[in-house]
C-alpha cells in the first residue's frame, strides 16, 4: 500500500491557528486590564469603528447631519479589545495563509527546475545520438565505397 507524503507543513499551520483564538483571549484579557492597552491601543480603533458605523447606519436611514457620540469607555475598551482580538486572528491566519503559499511555490519552482534538467539533458542525450547516427552513416557509406572499388570476383 503507497501512502503519500504527511503534510506536516500544514499540520503545524492548522495548529498554530488553533492556538491563534487563546492566544488572542489571553491578548484581549490583558488589553481590558492594563490602562496603556486601553487608553492607547483599544479605545481609539473602538471609537473609529462605532463612529464609521454609525455613521453608515445614519446614511442608509437617511439622516444625514446628525452627530454621533463616542462610546463611554467601558463599552469602547470591550469592543477595541474584541477588535484587537479579531485583528490578531485575521493576521495570524493571513500568515499562515502567506506561507503555504510560499511553500507550494517553492514546491512548484522545484518542481519546474526538475523538468527543465531533465528536458535539457534528453535535448542533449538527442544531439549526442544525432552524432553517432551521422558517424555511422558515414563509416557505412565508406564501406559501400570501398566494397564496390574491389575488383568483382572472376569465375572459373
Amino acid at each position: 500500500m503507497v501512502v503519500g507524503a504527511f503534510p506536516i507543513a500544514k499540520l503545524l499551520y492548522l495548529g498554530v491557528r488553533q492556538m491563534s483564538k487563546p492566544v488572542a483571549n489571553r491578548i484581549k484579557a490583558g488589553a481590558r486590564r492594563s490602562e496603556f492597552f486601553k487608553t492607547y491601543i483599544c479605545l481609539p480603533p473602538a471609537q473609529l469603528y462605532h463612529w464609521i458605523e454609525m455613521r453608515t447606519k445614519m446614511r442608509i436611514m437617511g439622516f444625514k447631519g446628525a452627530s454621533i457620540k463616542p462610546l463611554n469607555e467601558e463599552a469602547a475598551a470591550e469592543l477595541g479589545a474584541e477588535l484587537l482580538g479579531e485583528a490578531i486572528i485575521f493576521f495570524i491566519g493571513g500568515g499562515c495563509m502567506v506561507l503555504e503559499y510560499s511553500r507550494q511555490a517553492a514546491n512548484s519552482r522545484r518542481k519546474e527546475e526538475e523538468l527543465n534538467e531533465t528536458i535539457v539533458s534528453l535535448q542533449t542525450q538527442i544531439a549526442e545520438l544525432s552524432l553517432s547516427t551521422e558517424t555511422l552513416d558515414a563509416q557505412l557509406r565508406e564501406v559501400n565505397r570501398l566494397l564496390l572499388s574491389l575488383p568483382a570476383p572472376t569465375k572459373k
